[in-house]
């Protein structure tokens, strides 16, 4: 039954009409908003992570192969975040208004990580992608008959982040010193990043 014009509006002190919001417009457009803005400022961190522990092993002897392993990762997330750069533009999403903090945290932590040796490193690595690849795959469940071709590629991109958190445990992330402790910082500071990032 159609609802009748009167139904859709209020009135103001001066009795004007103004229009009521309707359930859900918008809606789906704010949520693109926020997902493009939580993976840009995520795959963001995850490259400056990425490229502080490289630096670190490039700068030491005999650490050339994790260097490049990270090296690669670093190239690896800098195609998503180009990605995501390119799908803000295309729907007119600023990104978020923490990218200048989320450097120097991501910046330190890698930097951080790294120097407490190899195996931090990874376990660094396990907790980001953990969190990301579980960020991820809620996303593309959403998405998935909304938005097939965004849920396609965010579908690869978490395979490739589950690639990173396979290789970590693989090279001995949970021997790392503290490693309950640390992973569960690095997570919840993930956590508590995408939460903000998505609004602000």
């Amino acid at each position: 039954m159609p609802v009748p014009p009167e139904a859709e509006t209020a009135q103001d002190q001066k009795g004007r009409h103004i229009p009521l919001p309707r359930p859900g417009r918008g809606a789906g457009r704010a949520r693109l908003a926020e997902i493009l803005r939580v993976d840009h400022a995520g795959e963001y961190g995850a490259v400056q992570i990425y490229r502080a522990q490289a630096a670190v092993f490039n700068a030491r002897k005999g650490r050339e192969t994790i260097a490049a392993d990270l090296t690669e990762m670093q190239g690896q997330e800098a195609v998503h975040l180009a990605r995501f750069d390119a799908l803000l533009n295309r729907h007119r999403v600023r990104p978020t208004l923490l990218l200048p903090a989320w450097r120097l945290a991501a910046q330190a932590l890698g930097a951080g990580t790294a120097l407490m040796g190899e195996k931090a490193a990874h376990a660094c690595t396990e907790a980001v992608e953990s969190v990301i690849e579980k960020h991820y795959a809620d996303q593309i469940a959403e998405l998935s008959e909304r938005d097939p071709e965004l849920a396609a590629e965010l579908k690869q991109f978490r395979d490739e982040e589950l690639a990173h958190h396979d290789h970590a445990i693989d090279h001995g992330s949970r021997e790392a010193p503290g490693y309950r402790l640390l992973s569960a910082v690095i997570k919840a500071g993930c956590k508590v990043a995408i939460k903000v990032s998505e609004r602000v």
